[in-house]
């Protein structure tokens, strides 16, 4: 268990530091999470209480958009140079290097995240009510992303047209995490009245499904 952890903070650390040192986040992510939100405000001209009634949803979908970058970018670490036949060979666990990939986009995601959330309140006038909720639900949505990304940014990366075929095989599956989170951040920014803790345990609970099957099917893949 001790050397799984190990395998997972070499993996983890090792995208991180990748990440930091060519700056996409930074420099290409970052703005255009930033483009998304003012082009949704520009849709809805400007109208303040619309913008804060779909707060949530927009949130989640520049969520989306971002993470399909950062998952996209994850798997060409590991197509260059056949990196990824070299971790496979070199006796890491294979489920150490799916929990550290998940670990690696959730981390950049976790950073979105934040950044899109001061950028709601800041353009859309939006104010937490349980802040609690929001963190919560903002975390293992997270996870649920970067792991079902990482499942089938693994299956896709094989393929001549991985780069299309990912938000194909990706998006129908998200949609319950992605309904799951909009419905918990209606609650925790009182734009609905609903019990937002109902819906972050349907989000929750897929996130520890995604990733058991995303860590096993890992495996199972690299025993063949």
């Amino acid at each position: 268990m001790k050397r799984l952890f190990a395998d997972i903070g070499l993996i983890t650390g090792k995208d991180l530091k990748i990440e930091l040192r060519s700056r996409v986040l930074i420099n290409q992510v970052a703005p255009f999470a930033l483009m998304i939100l003012v082009l949704f405000g520009i849709a809805l001209d400007a109208d303040q209480q619309s913008l804060r009634n779909f707060a949530s949803g927009l949130f989640w979908i520049s969520v989306l958009l971002c993470a399909l970058m950062a998952i996209s970018r994850s798997m060409t670490i590991e197509r260059d140079d056949e990196a990824l036949v070299g971790l496979n060979l070199s006796g890491v666990d294979p489920i150490a290097i799916f929990l550290g990939k998940t670990c690696a986009i959730a981390i950049q995601l976790l950073v979105l995240e934040i950044f899109l959330g001061v950028g709601i309140i800041l353009l859309y006038r939006s104010e937490v009510e349980d802040l609690w909720l929001l963190v919560s639900t903002g975390l293992f949505a997270c996870i649920a992303i970067s792991a079902l990304g990482t499942i089938f940014g693994f299956l896709a990366s094989g393929l001549g047209v991985r780069e299309t075929l990912l938000p194909i095989l990706l998006l129908p599956l998200l949609l319950p995490v992605l309904i799951g989170a909009t419905r918990a951040f209606d609650d925790a920014l009182g734009v609905a009245a609903i019990n937002g803790w109902n819906w972050f345990a349907f989000v929750a609970g897929l996130t520890v499904i995604l990733t058991a099957v995303g860590a096993g099917a890992n495996h199972l893949m690299a025993e063949n």
